[in-house]
């Protein structure tokens, strides 16, 4: 049981008080002069490193610990005996009796933030169209299949060809075998529109349209704000639904899950939120911690958790807190921070799930029934109040990424369209405009591969009926872009067609 509660005791009110600090969504913090408490990893260094090492790619009395190919031609293993035992023979001292491991594996995620920071990305490609990609095991070309969206969020095949897509930024659209319709979907709920609040994921199952979104607390009226200008957030929450579309009309809405008023939050970011099947009668879904970390540890809450229910939204008996005072019944794991991806490994089974770290430490894991995920306890990456990377009785991940790369949707490649990716997952990464390969064996990751990274944010990645991939892009926003993070840009759907 103590894999399942986690620590939620003293714990809790330390790593409270770092919550307001933790990176937005995807927005990498200024690792080099935060505001408030420094980060862990960033503090050692600037106590221990900087004065021989220097702060920027150019180094100082001794080379820069940040240039990408030190980073790159060591692992985290090689860096960490490194700092342990000192290079004989030159003036870099062993410091094992300086630093304990967590302290020296913070340092070693700091070189990697900021050795990001500092190197310049991949110029900016609006459009994609007709570029052709020879990866590692299958060369495709980018077709482009609709264009004009703002934010696309989550996307859907319909039974008919057709494709259903979210914009955050509150529509449902239907592009048509190619055609963006020009009207949206009329009548669906109404949405708070706010940082990373909108219309979120879609799904189609069974003949009905699953759809997730952000509301208000009932009985409240927001006051005027944006992003840009923003005030104080009404209280917010995720709310699933279900229904069917006729004539361009949404009906037919049933609710699945809404959460009692008393733990809307007025936060407007980490809502998290991705569907999944199980082919066994039961939906998957994720909900973000809602930048406060405490959540994610507690069972009263469904915030920074990944939920199971049965497909009309009503409660497994078998679910792992079923029956415990005050526990939220539908929760599946906890110790989740912002869970945007969900998809079922087709040889094993195994549920795979990505995930926004703070600053660094995005994750990949593999969930299991009443596990804890950590969250608000320990992290690879670097959070005020939060000093270890991995604590007793809660996964570790799979894969860690630092710098971010801000994973968002992922699914796995079922089909023979392409033979050279057969079974692999595909992650969406936003903060890097990054589409990744990863080539999985039972629960480990054994190659993955980048296939590109300049053609805009990747929010989602959708096997389709034909077999083929389809990628939903945001044109950038944030860093140094002009763009606030959270803005609504325009996207499209772009579709991966295999080449000889």
């Amino acid at each position: 049981m103590k894999r399942r509660y986690g620590y939620i005791t003293a714990l809790c009110a330390l790593v409270a008080a770092g919550a307001a600090l933790a990176q937005t969504d995807d927005a990498p913090v200024k690792v080099a002069a935060p505001a408030g408490p420094p980060l862990p990893g960033a503090q050692t260094y600037t106590d221990n490193c900087q004065s021989c090492h220097g702060a920027t790619l150019a180094g100082g009395r001794g080379p820069s610990l940040f240039a990408d190919g030190l980073l790159s031609s060591h692992s985290d293993d090689a860096l960490r005996q490194i700092i342990k035992t000192g290079i004989p023979n030159s003036e870099m001292p062993s410091f094992a009796n300086q630093l304990n491991g967590d302290e020296i594996s913070q340092v070693i995620a700091y070189l990697r933030i900021r050795g990001g920071q500092l190197r310049a990305n991949p110029p900016f490609v609006p459009d994609p169209s007709g570029q052709i990609i020879h990866s590692q095991k299958q060369t495709f070309r980018i077709d482009v299949i609709a264009s004009g969206l703002q934010t696309p969020w989550g996307g859907a095949f319909l039974p008919d060809g057709r494709m259903l897509v979210t914009e955050r930024t509150g529509p449902l659209r239907i592009i048509d075998h190619g055609k963006l319709l020009p009207e949206p979907v009329k009548g669906t709920p109404k949405v708070f529109v706010r940082q990373d609040g909108g219309m979120l994921d879609v799904a189609v199952h069974k003949g009905w349209i699953y759809l997730s979104y952000t509301e208000v607390e009932p009985g409240v009226t927001p006051a005027p704000g944006s992003d840009v200008a923003p005030v104080t957030a009404p209280p917010t929450m995720t709310v699933l639904v279900r229904g069917h579309i006729r004539d361009n009309q949404w009906v037919d809405s049933h609710e699945l899950f809404r959460a009692p008023s008393s733990l809307y939050t007025t936060t407007s970011d980490h809502y998290g939120s991705r569907f999944l099947f199980d082919g066994k009668g039961h939906l998957f879904f994720s909900l973000g911690e809602r930048h406060n970390m405490v959540n994610a540890q507690s069972l009263a809450t469904p915030l920074g958790k990944i939920h199971r229910v049965n497909e009309d939204g009503s409660i497994p008996k078998d679910n792992p807190f079923v029956g415990l005072p005050d526990a939220v019944a539908s929760i599946w794991s906890l110790g989740h921070r912002n869970p945007e991806g969900l998809a079922f490994d087709p040889v094993t089974g195994n549920l795979w799930e990505s995930e926004h770290g703070p600053t660094g430490g995005d994750e990949i894991n593999v969930i299991d029934k009443g596990h804890n995920y950590g969250w608000g306890l320990a992290s690879m990456g670097l959070e005020p109040g939060i000093f270890k990377q991995n604590m007793p009785n809660t996964d570790p991940p799979i894969a860690s990424y630092s710098p971010t790369i801000a994973p968002s949707g992922i699914a796995f490649n079922v089909g023979d369209r392409y033979p050279g990716w057969k079974n692999n997952l595909f992650v969406a990464a936003l903060a890097g405009q990054q589409l990744l390969r990863l080539e999985i064996k039972g629960r480990k990751i054994v190659a993955q591969e980048t296939l590109f990274n300049q053609y805009g944010r990747v929010r989602d990645v959708i096997s389709g009926p034909d077999g083929m991939l389809y990628v939903l892009l945001q044109s950038p926003t944030g860093g140094g872009t002009g763009t606030l993070l959270s803005a609504a840009t325009e996207g499209m759907v772009i579709r991966l067609q295999p080449m000889p």
